[in-house]
């Protein structure tokens, strides 16, 4: 068995449901697979002393899921007064009309096709329900509208599947874009030398204790990958298809889809900056 200490960002433990911070509790969704990990991790947010929470990314339209979310806000005396989404993927956002419908609660994400209600998110808005602190982080990369939210009572930012508990994540070309993920990566790397961040909340995957292990752990493995791509192309290996064969040979064959989607980026990303 791996030393979890040992792990980029010093997972903890296994994936839960319950609490993992004084200002959040993880809910996780019966969704798992390869891309999705143990599942989505809903997470509901609220001050300590506040009847009024938040919840981040209310997951699959799963109906025993979302009340699953409820009742748990519900027995520790709090109304779900607002669900927020990190980006669109329906393993995040599916089930967030149902679980407005159910809570009466508007949805606020970057993307106007997803929200219910006037209000969107944006650079700079900052989250106040229930007397809660919480700054919107724009960090797009994985998807173009991804949001991550950064709760400095806890030291913790929520990042949807920008940095997740296990793993890295995809860059899902067309719409995400490589040269935006590094750039996220940077803004959360400042997040934990500079703002006192020390803990991730994912997206999927455990919680991260070492939240700037794991940030320095994916620009890392990010330019090993595009170090790779790039010699893979000088070798000859043409198409997205060939260099997913050639570069994720160890990688499981279930996941090649999404790492093409990582390489067409990564190719884009060469292309742009004159490097092939």
């Amino acid at each position: 068995m791996s030393d979890a200490a040992a792990l980029p960002g010093q997972p903890r433990g296994g994936v839960f449901t319950g609490p993992a911070t004084a200002r959040t509790v993880n809910v996780l969704a019966p969704n798992p697979s390869a891309m999705t990990l143990d599942g989505t991790n809903t997470w509901i947010v609220a001050e300590p002393d506040s009847d009024l929470a938040v919840v981040i990314d209310p997951g699959p339209l799963d109906e025993s899921h979302l009340r699953a979310v409820i009742d748990t806000a519900e027995r520790a005396g709090r109304r779900i007064a607002l669900t927020l989404l990190t980006h669109g993927h329906a393993d995040h956002a599916e089930g967030a009309a149902r679980f407005a419908e159910l809570t009466r609660s508007t949805v606020r994400a970057l993307d106007p096709a997803m929200r219910l209600g006037d209000e969107g998110l944006g650079t700079g808005d900052v989250i106040t329900t229930g007397g809660l602190e919480m700054y919107v982080v724009p960090t797009p990369g994985h998807t173009s509208d991804s949001l991550s939210f950064h709760l400095p009572a806890d030291g913790a930012v929520l990042t949807g599947d920008t940095v997740l508990g296990r793993g890295t994540t995809m860059v899902a070309h067309p719409d995400g874009r490589l040269g935006d993920y590094l750039d996220t990566l940077r803004r959360l790397r400042s997040l934990t030398v500079d703002d006192g961040v020390h803990t991730i909340l994912p997206g999927h995957g455990p919680v991260l204790e070492d939240a700037q292990g794991a940030v320095e752990f994916y620009l890392a493995h990010r330019a090993h990958r595009l170090a790779q791509v790039e010699t893979a192309v000088e070798s000859g290996y043409r198409t997205s298809a060939e260099v997913v064969a050639h570069v994720y040979a160890d990688v499981d064959r279930s996941l090649w889809p999404a790492a093409e989607l990582s390489v067409r980026a990564q190719l884009e990303y060469l292309v742009e900056h004159g490097l092939i």
